[in-house]
C-alpha cells in the first residue's frame, strides 16, 4: 500500500466496521478495504493474512464471501498454487453487475414454495406471488440502475476531461 499507512489503515478498519454493521462480517470489509487500496495487480492470501493479522480461515471465508457477489476477483498466477485476489477498479459497479443472482435465487425459492402449495393455501400463495413479483420487479429496476450508474460514470469522466488543467 502507499506510504501514508495510518490513513490507509483507518480506511481498512472503517470499511470493516461498515460491513459489520450491515451484517456482512468485519473481516469481509477489512479484506475489501485492503484490496481496494492495493496498487499491486493481485494480493496473495498470505499477504492478506499477514497485513490484516488474521487467520487463514478468516481470510478464506472473507474472500469467498466477497468473490460470490463480485466485490473481488480471484486471479490466476501461472506457476503458483496460492490464492490471489484483486479488487476491480469499480468495486461497487462490479457488485451491482452481479447482484441480479441474488434476485434470481429468491424467485426460485418462491417458485418452489408455490409449486408445493395446495389450492386452499391462498394466503401463503399470495405472499409467495408477491415475493416472486417483488424480486422480478427489483431485478428489472436493478438493470436500469446499473445502466444509470454506467451513464453517470461516463458523464463524470467526460466532465473531468472538459475541466481546464492548472498550468
Amino acid at each position: 500500500m502507499a506510504d501514508d499507512g495510518a490513513k490507509l489503515e483507518f480506511f481498512v478498519e472503517e470499511l470493516g466496521l461498515l460491513f459489520e454493521e450491515m451484517g456482512q462480517g468485519r473481516m469481509n470489509g477489512r479484506v475489501l478495504g485492503y484490496l481496494m487500496l492495493s496498487t499491486a495487480p493481485y494480493v496473495s492470501t498470505a499477504e492478506l493474512k499477514r497485513e490484516l493479522n488474521a487467520s487463514a480461515g478468516s481470510i478464506s471465508t472473507a474472500t469467498r464471501a466477497l468473490s460470490e457477489p463480485g466485490f473481488i476477483r480471484k486471479v490466476s498466477v501461472p506457476g503458483s498454487r496460492g490464492h490471489f485476489f484483486r479488487a476491480d477498479e469499480d468495486v461497487w459497479g462490479a457488485f451491482l453487475a452481479t447482484e441480479h443472482r441474488y434476485f434470481a435465487t429468491r424467485r426460485r425459492l418462491a417458485t418452489s414454495v408455490l409449486a408445493a402449495l395446495e389450492p386452499e393455501d391462498e394466503v401463503i400463495r399470495k405472499r409467495m406471488e408477491n415475493m416472486y413479483d417483488y424480486f422480478e420487479w427489483l431485478e428489472t429496476y436493478h438493470q436500469k440502475m446499473y445502466a444509470d450508474w454506467e451513464a453517470y460514470k461516463l458523464e463524470r469522466e467526460s466532465a473531468a476531461k472538459r475541466e481546464p488543467t492548472a498550468g
